[in-house]
């Protein structure tokens, strides 16, 4: 507190610091100038949403239009004592970042199930996470029911049954290929059907909220090491909340069956689609119908191959000669592996090699964008694809 005498100068001192403290500042931390920013092209998004409502609907179309809309992922019901004359307004946008969708939805109550039957007939077996903003929902697997509310993130798994309902709710949901979590495969499915909290999962919850302003100004460069991070901190939170008891192998999906063996086999020179047939005793067409968006199931064994190979190839602690990580990843020829190779990643295995030696690691550039199709069951089937 001041009592208005002279004594002053110490006050005096510190108003012309801040000054000469501003005087270094802009000596030693020169601002580009506006011309050199301008001088620099801005990369163009790489994002457009796929966009679903019923609110342009008659109210008597609107849960019919969502329910054909949910069909690929569950089937819906209206709870007791609502009809469709009541109406239905459902917004949903999507965004897919290659090896993830994110979805805002805004719905109203409803039940879900999506059953062994249906199970049987998907290619879908991938993770899953939802947050809600604003709801509640009951999710039931293996007889064992969690509840989420506003800031829970609930965890599960599309490869295996599951029944619940939910309030009317406003939430955020993340879709991951099995793949993109294969190495955790084993506590992942531990925690199916899990509620993750405590402070990891308060920031992975920043996190995606964060994301989630900036969906509409993402890179195409920017996209892998995003899903990637997303990826790291969801399995993280997912470890520190497994629960003693574990999802039953009786009833997992035959896609995450045959992830597994193949995952479990990807080396071996029997891996066939006659010994993946055998093992999961399924037909070859049925085994092709599971592939077709993988581009069948050989094609698929070959890109989780190279995928390994690039894993090798980008780890600068290993010193496997690059002949050596072709013949693994099945190529008894150099110039194939490498086509194969800088077709799939855009970079050549040397490249990615001297890139990482240099710990200057790059991204894998995509081949020319593939066609996703036009609706959200498009989108979940060639998720990762």
């Amino acid at each position: 507190m001041s009592d208005g005498s002279t004594e002053s100068k110490p006050g005096h001192h510190l108003a012309e610091t801040p000054a000469k403290q501003s005087h270094l500042e802009r000596r030693r931390w020169p601002r580009q100038s506006d011309t050199q920013a301008a001088s620099r092209p801005a990369a163009p998004p790489a994002l457009k949403p796929l966009c679903f409502s019923t609110r342009e609907l008659a109210p008597a179309e609107q849960f019919l239009a969502w329910r054909a809309h949910m069909a690929p992922l569950v089937e819906v019901t209206l709870p007791d004592g609502k009809s469709l004359d009541d109406g239905f307004l459902a917004d949903q946008t999507a965004w897919h970042l290659g090896n993830l969708l994110i979805v805002q939805q805004r719905v109203p109550a409803h039940s879900y199930t999506r059953s062994r039957a249906m199970l049987r007939l998907s290619p879908i077996d991938h993770w899953y996470v939802e947050l809600l903003r604003g709801g509640r929902a009951w999710t039931e697997v293996d007889r064992r029911v969690a509840e989420s509310g506003p800031g829970n993130f609930a965890f599960r798994s599309l490869g295996y049954p599951y029944r619940g309902r939910t309030t009317e709710s406003d939430a955020i949901l993340l879709f991951m290929p099995y793949d993109l979590l294969a190495d955790n495969a084993g506590i992942l499915e531990a925690a199916n059907n899990s509620i993750l909290s405590g402070n990891l999962a308060k920031l992975l919850a920043n996190h995606v909220h964060g994301v989630e302003e900036s969906l509409d100004n993402l890179t195409a460069e920017e996209l892998p090491r995003l899903v990637h991070t997303i990826r790291d901190m969801v399995v993280a939170c997912v470890s520190a909340s497994v629960p003693s008891t574990t999802a039953t192998l009786s009833n997992m999906s035959v896609m995450e069956r045959a992830h597994r063996y193949i995952h479990s086999n990807l080396y071996s020179d029997d891996l066939t689609p006659d010994a993946i047939c055998r093992e999961l005793g399924i037909s070859r067409t049925r085994l092709y119908q599971l592939f077709g968006a993988s581009g069948g199931v050989l094609n698929y064994i070959r890109k989780r191959r190279l995928l390994a190979a690039y894993a090798d190839l980008s780890d600068p602690t290993n010193n496997k000669p690059i002949s050596e990580i072709a013949e693994a990843a099945g190529f008894d020829l150099a110039a194939n592996f490498t086509r194969a190779f800088s077709h799939e990643f855009g970079f050549s295995p040397r490249e990615i090699r001297k890139a990482a030696t240099a710990e200057r690691p790059v991204s894998p550039v995509a081949p020319l964008e593939r066609s996703r199709g036009e609706t959200f069951g498009d989108w979940l089937n060639t998720l990762g694809n």
